[in-house]
């Protein structure tokens, strides 16, 4: 069962390791890697949180904002990105476990995409986000973009 203390793992800082497909919806693209740089920040006692990940090989960064209902004991996970400056539409999911499984609609080029986020988070040592896009309502996904979270030896957790 999900709880406002689920994302308590991410607070802090964290070194990312980006892996991205070259075009989202064709798997056989090819994939570029970048690194990256990410800061979480609780609010709300947990139970929301903000994160701002800087990508300078894009020349961009990306802002989170996650909000935990504790009616439906769901998260919603609001992504923006620095080049438009727009609210992407929501992803909502939660925890069982270690991981956690978040979905959403969405467009991409023009195309209508079913989103599906995956947290998996690796006790004391890091956590993995995945993203992955649907173009016939959930019955295929293609994973196309990747982050893997280590803490830098600098940054304790929650800091």
């Amino acid at each position: 069962m999900s709880s406002p203390r689920d994302f308590d793992f991410l607070h802090g800082e964290w070194k990312v390791v980006n892996r991205r497909l070259t075009d989202f919806l064709r798997p056989d693209s090819g994939w570029e890697e970048f690194e990256g740089a990410n800061r979480c920040r609780p609010l709300f006692d947990g139970a929301a949180n903000v994160d701002e990940i800087d990508m300078p090989r894009l020349g961009s960064k990306g802002l989170t904002l996650r909000l935990f209902d504790r009616e439906t004991e769901q998260w919603s996970l609001h992504w923006s990105s620095s080049r438009s400056g727009k609210l992407f539409p929501p992803v909502r999911g939660r925890f069982e476990g270690d991981r956690g499984e978040f979905y959403g609609d969405d467009t991409h080029d023009g195309k209508e995409v079913r989103v599906r986020y995956v947290w998996s988070v690796f006790t004391g040592t890091g956590a993995r986000w995945e993203q992955a896009f649907s173009v016939d309502d959930g019955e295929t996904w293609v994973t196309n973009w990747t982050m893997d979270f280590t803490r830098p030896a600098s940054a304790t957790p929650g800091e």
